[in-house]
């Protein structure tokens, strides 16, 4: 457990396409922050596991899907993939060299070193919003989660991934019957809204409650077909 008057310890510190970002280590955990805002930790990661098991499910008995994973992180979402034999193929979208670079060789490669070994996993350095806009993969199921959600970004441009534009790609780029699952920090229903005025079918939210405030989000809808 992180007593209260731990003082963090910066590991790294780089300068990014982005701005700053840093790894620190706070007690036992380890910290992601970005131009002086913290991002992430390693204290939880629940609804980062829910964001890949509700997209799983939603895709039945569909055999060996691939899955798009937008943004690396601390790792979460992309060990819990790994572990889950059922996926045939991992991609993982990350804009930050730095991030990538602390997972393969840094601290954080104990939250995904056997994820990134996996033979299925490949990682893509790239913007997300671009990387959906120019690809020609396509993929069973996109698992996002680049920001706070889409009430609230801390970086320039992540908005775009929820706009009328963004969710375009992300039908593109999706099989038909395929699931977009996007993470937030908390329940939005006017994305609900634009999920469906986008086009998307059975569109909900599964909500995750955590110590303090409102629950984290995973919203989840289908690309008909």
């Amino acid at each position: 457990m992180t007593a209260a008057y731990d003082t963090p310890v910066v590991l790294d510190r780089r300068e990014g396409p982005y701005g700053e970002v840093a790894l620190r280590r706070h007690g036992e955990l380890l910290q992601i922050i970005a131009n002086g805002c913290f991002l992430m930790d390693t204290s939880d990661g629940r609804s980062e596991r829910v964001l890949v098991d509700v997209a799983l499910a939603e895709l039945d008995d569909r055999a060996d899907p691939a899955v798009l994973i937008g943004g690396l992180g601390v790792g979460f979402s992309l060990a819990h993939a790994a572990a889950n034999g059922r996926w045939g193929a991992i991609t993982v979208v990350e804009r930050e060299p730095a991030v990538v670079d602390w997972h393969r060789h840094g601290p954080l490669s104990e939250m995904s070193g056997r994820a990134l070994a996996d033979p299925r996993t490949t990682v893509v350095e790239a913007d997300l919003v671009a990387y959906l806009r120019e690809t020609c993969a396509t993929y069973d199921a996109l698992c996002l989660d680049i920001d706070n959600g889409p009430d609230w970004t801390v970086t320039d441009g992540n908005d775009g991934l929820y706009s009328p534009a963004g969710l375009a790609s992300c039908a593109r780029v999706l099989k038909p019957g395929g699931v977009l699952a996007v993470w937030s920090a908390r329940p939005s229903p006017e994305f609900e809204g634009t999920l469906r005025n986008a086009g998307f079918q059975r569109v909900r939210t599964e909500e995750i409650p955590v110590a303090r405030g409102v629950p984290d989000a995973v919203h989840l809808a289908v690309r008909p077909g």
